[in-house]
Parts: structure tokens; C-alpha cells; sequence
């Protein structure tokens, strides 16, 4: 039987394939999305290794560890950065029901291997956190030694600052000379209406090397000032130099120009932290713009000074830094006991 569709007629057959069309665009639409979805959530893991510690306080983050990851056809591996971050991403896309071997390897630490099933939707977004057992080191205390104490640590480092002191003031006056009532007849500089003639003069100054100007103003003192304009003052070469300008309109006038002077200086301020030691292992923080950092320590009762670097080495202890997590304002420092030493 004919369907009516506006001013003509489509038969149902007609109507029914248009239907059929119609879902299979919507299905193949969706399948596309879904694929897509699938290979952004289902090609990536990331997570992040820490140290097996009953002591949450104590579950410090692993660097360098070999993260090996595979689904039977590909493998893939990275390692871990100083937070203990790594990610993994596959080439092709991982989909519900596979099962990914993780297998996480340090020299300082078991083995250890998991199995991450992707059978759940959720699975993509959880967070991998793998814990790794330390192994069991040679001590001191095992091998009959007596262990070297070290004690009294503190963090020495410099931070530059940069000050600015008031050494004085300028002060100079300057005229405009001019002659009021003179018709401008479009001859410039005219007052801002047009009618009159005008004049302008400027005044420079000088703060000298290393020093700069603040707190700038100038104003009318003598002369019919209300017939008068003073130009925004302008500074060149960071400050060091400062122009006045003014337009009078009327009789001659004279302008008063007044700043500060101030010369900037860098300061250096010695400062003393002490970490925080968990364990065997001992953490800071310092400001990315420190500069000359040490640690100071007592070693078997004698003091001495151990120069912190680009990558810390001390006869004591094995140490790591890195950036902080919220910015690059601070660094973080880790130091780990080596055997044969303690607290």
C-alpha cells in the first residue's frame, strides 16, 4: 500500500529501506566513535612504582625501573622517572579481555609481575600502582662491622635577591616660552582647540649607570599654567633615563620635574634547613634558585661539608633529585643510606 509523503507517494517497501538506511548509518556512526573512544582509553597505561613499606611515610618512589609491558602480540617497555611515574602506550588497541603482563625489574629490589585484565570499562582510567620489595642489603650490622653514624645533617645553600635603594632624587625645571593671544591659523603647535599658537619644550634626565627613576612627576609652577599641558612622562634604557614634556598656549611658563633615584643591588643571604629522615632515608626540598647547596654532617663525630651538584654524590648516602610535582619552583632531594652507615 502507497505511503503519502507530502505531495507525492513512496510505497512502504520504499519506506522501510529508507528506515534501514537510516540505522545502519546511525550503527556505523557509532561504531566509529566506539572505536575511537576504545584505542584513546585502551592504548595507554600509566601508573607508578613505589617501595613496599608498611609505613606509608616510608613508601618512597623507585627511579629506573624496567617496565616491561605485553598482550601477547606486542611489547612494550619504558622506565621509571625520579617521581616513580611511567606510561606505556601500545600501537595498536588493546580491547576488553585482553590481559596485559606487566613485569617491573630493579637491581634493588624482587621482581615483580602483574596481570591487568581489561575486561572492565574502568580498567583503562585505574591507576597502576606497583609496589616493590627492597632487597635485603649487606649491613654492618650483618656482617659483624660496626656502622658508621652519621648525624647533625643540615642543608646550607645561598639565595640571591635583588634590592633597590633610594640614593637620592633629581630635580629640574624647565620653560616653555611663548607669546598668548596669536591666532594659530593652522601653523603647528596649536592649543588643543586650534585657535591659539603654541610651543612645547622638553627636559631629559640622567640616573646614572646601575640606577633607575621612580615616583616621576611634573607640574606647572610659574606662569599662566591652566593654559597649559604636560605630556605623560616617558622612560628609556629600563628607567635610567626619563623625558618631561609640556605645551603652553599662553605667556611663558616654567615646569618642575621631580623622581626618585634608586640603584638596584643583588644580595646574597645564607640559608639552613634540615630534612626529614624516615628510615634510612632522608628527604628536602630546596628553591630552584638556590645556589652553592651542601649538606653538612657529622660522620663518626667529625664534621664535613658534601657539595651538592647537578646529580648529588655523597660517600654516605645514594642521592636523586628532581623537580617538584607542582612546578619547577622547587627541587625535591632523596637520600638513601649506602651499607655500612646509620643515623
Amino acid at each position: 500500500m502507497p505511503v503519502k509523503v507530502g505531495r507525492g507517494t513512496v510505497s512502504r517497501g520504499k519506506v522501510i529501506l529508507y528506515i534501514g538506511i537510516a540505522a545502519a548509518v546511525s550503527v556505523t556512526a557509532w561504531l566509529l566513535i566506539r572505536h575511537h573512544t576504545w584505542r584513546q582509553r585502551l592504548s595507554v597505561i600509566q601508573g607508578a612504582v613505589i617501595r613496599l613499606d608498611q609505613d606509608t611515610r616510608k613508601e618512597l618512589p623507585i627511579a629506573d625501573v624496567m617496565v616491561t609491558a605485553s598482550n601477547g602480540t606486542a611489547t612494550v617497555t619504558a622506565s621509571t622517572d625520579p617521581s616513580g611515574y611511567f606510561r606505556i602506550e601500545f600501537p595498536q588497541v588493546i580491547w576488553p579481555g585482553q590481559v596485559i603482563n606487566l613485569k617491573f625489574r630493579n637491581a634493588d629490589y624482587r621482581p615483580l609481575d602483574l596481570h591487568l585484565n581489561m575486561a572492565f570499562r574502568s580498567t583503562p582510567r585505574r591507576l597502576v600502582i606497583a609496589t616493590m620489595e627492597p632487597l635485603p642489603s649487606q649491613s654492618a650490622a650483618a656482617s659483624g662491622e660496626t656502622p658508621v653514624v652519621v648525624s647533625n645533617i643540615r642543608v646550607r645553600y645561598t639565595v640571591n635577591s635583588e634590592t633597590e635603594d633610594n640614593i637620592g632624587s633629581a630635580v629640574q625645571t624647565f620653560q616653555v616660552v611663548n607669546q598668548a593671544n596669536v591666532p594659530c591659523r593652522h601653523k603647528g603647535p596649536c592649543s588643543p582647540d586650534g585657535d591659539w599658537k603654541a610651543s612645547s619644550n622638553s627636559v631629559t634626565l640622567d640616573a646614572g649607570t646601575g640606577n633607575r627613576f621612580q615616583n616621576a612627576r611634573a607640574s606647572c609652577i610659574a606662569g599662566p599654567c591652566p593654559f597649559t599641558r604636560i605630556e605623560p612622562i616617558s622612560f628609556a634604557q629600563e628607567g635610567r633615563t626619563m623625558t618631561a614634556s609640556a605645551l603652553n598656549w599662553s605667556d611663558t611658563t616654567t615646569f618642575l620635574v621631580e623622581a626618585e633615584v634608586f640603584h638596584a643591588a643583588v644580595t646574597s643571604s645564607v640559608r639552613q634547613s634540615y630534612p626529614v629522615i624516615y628510615g634510612r632515608t632522608l628527604n628536602f626540598t630546596l628553591p630552584a634558585t638556590e645556589e652553592g647547596a651542601s649538606i653538612e654532617a657529622d660522620v663518626n663525630g667529625v664534621s664535613m661539608v658534601f657539595p651538592l651538584g647537578p646529580e648529588p654524590s655523597m660517600s654516605w648516602a645514594s642521592c636523586s633529585s628532581r623537580a617538584s610535582e607542582h612546578g619547577k619552583d622547587s627541587m625535591v632531594y632523596r637520600c638513601e643510606l649506602k651499607p655500612g652507615y646509620r643515623f
